[in-house]
């Protein structure tokens, strides 16, 4: 099969980057605060996990992938398009959720696309450049966005609220571009039974363990929120102790991570930055992750896995309230979001290793869908908490959400205490291990 059809792909995520940080914006231009942003996230985390779960069981059985990609892109376009034609809160709520619902389903259907006819030893690889164009489209959706912004405020002389409009309507038209380019080069279905076992699928997305940069600043979808192959009864059987400990910090470090994100956008207008600054600063956080992912792999393959799991979640715990130290400085705001950035590229590929290493080789699959669950789920909790609180004071919202995420790092900590104890079962002790082998 042609990969041109990735093409068309990374037009709609050019699309899904600038909806990640336009439709927020747009909230806050419409009269929207912290606890309608910390709603608003809340929603896309919960349209992402059932998207991914039920649209993915669908494509599975009737293989007909084509026609949900298509389908879901299309809502990329048509929910952008409604964002940009109304001045309702609640109508702009609903219609992000149906963008993030459509790209979460969109996610595993792509996943299989990509190695359908491959030999298996090249799944990785092309699971990796599918990754790769999500990524690069979603980082180019931000420029485009501050493009725009600055192009249609400074130079056209538009109102605020129109250039964000204006940004809705170019985010949609390139994913509207990408659903005819798709259209062209995406054959038909090949049936329901073709396709990878989904147990040899799973390994190779263990070998392509680069979680997506978009995670640096939206993380609300994981990369792999496809999950439909958990099995719990078997799952729970294998469950370790080292591996619930984990999972409870994941859990307060993306209701953390929502905590933060969430009310953001808010937050740095509020100090004076314009939305053409906002949109820069975004692109700096996103550009220092993708930077960095390579020299993340280095530094979890060099040195011990939990400690500089540990290590990056303990900075990033430090960086999230010090935003409000240097608020107002553009000087100082930038370096602070690409450190925050890097620590997303360590994190994300620590934690992929940490789930690996922890768990049985018969459900480290499983383990990675309930990693994308559970992160899933705690952004969107934790979106609705920092809303809440920063109504009230964005030092608290941030200062908690860094305190979420220097509780999470304690917990990795302890999880090391294990080994030197010997508490720890064999599985476990390789995450201390720098040269175990998967």
């Amino acid at each position: 099969m042609s990969d041109r059809w990735l093409y068309g792909w990374g037009l709609a995520a050019i699309g899904l980057g600038g909806a990640s940080l336009v439709v927020p914006l747009y909230v806050v231009e419409l009269g929207g605060g912290p606890v309608t942003l910390g709603l608003l996230a809340a929603a896309a985390a919960a349209a992402g996990a059932p998207g991914a779960l039920v649209v993915g069981r669908l494509a599975d059985r009737t293989g007909h992938r084509r026609g949900y990609v298509l389908g879901s892109v299309a809502v990329v376009a048509g929910g952008l398009a409604v964002v940009a034609g109304v001045e309702s809160v609640p109508v702009v709520v609903a219609a992000n959720a149906a963008i993030w619902f459509a790209f979460a389903a969109a996610t595993p259907v792509l996943t299989l696309l990509a190695v359908v006819g491959a030999p298996e030893a090249e799944w990785s690889d092309r699971i990796t450049r599918l990754n790769e164009w999500q990524g690069v489209g979603w980082a180019l959706g931000l420029l485009v966005g501050f493009c725009v912004l600055v192009g249609g405020e400074r130079l056209v002389g538009l109102d605020a609220r129109t250039a964000l409009r204006a940004v809705c309507l170019v985010c949609g038209t390139s994913a509207a571009a990408g659903w005819l380019v798709t259209a062209r080069a995406l054959p038909g279905g090949p049936g329901p039974e073709a396709g990878p076992a989904p147990r040899r699928l799973r390994r190779a997305l263990r070998g392509a363990t680069r979680f997506g940069v978009r995670g640096a600043g939206f993380p609300f979808t994981p990369t792999r929120m496809d999950f439909r192959g958990l099995h719990p009864r078997r799952f729970v059987r294998r469950f370790t102790p080292g591996l619930a400990l984990y999972f409870a910090a994941v859990v307060l470090v993306f209701a953390g991570f929502g905590a933060f994100f969430a009310p953001l956008p808010a937050y740095l207008g509020g100090v004076g930055f314009g939305d053409d600054a906002v949109f820069g600063i975004y692109l700096a956080l996103n550009v220092g992750a993708a930077a960095f992912f390579g020299s993340a792999g280095w530094l979890v393959e060099r040195y011990e896995v939990a400690l500089v799991h540990a290590g990056s979640l303990a900075v990033r715990a430090v960086a999230l309230p010090a935003v409000v130290v240097v608020s107002g400085t553009l000087a100082a705001t930038l370096p602070l979001f690409v450190l925050v950035g890097v620590t997303w590229a360590v994190i994300a590929v620590s934690a992929a290793t940490l789930v690996t290493r922890l768990s049985p080789a018969i459900v480290r699959g499983e383990a990675l869908g309930v990693y994308g669950a559970l992160s899933t789920v705690a952004s969107g909790v934790g979106s609705v908490v920092g809303g809440w609180l920063a109504a009230s004071g964005y030092a608290r919202a941030f200062g908690v959400a860094g305190g979420l995420v220097l509780v999470g790092a304690g917990i990795v900590v302890v999880l090391r205490w294990r080994v030197a104890d010997g508490a720890a079962s064999g599985a476990e002790r390789s995450v201390y291990s720098t040269d175990s082998t998967e």
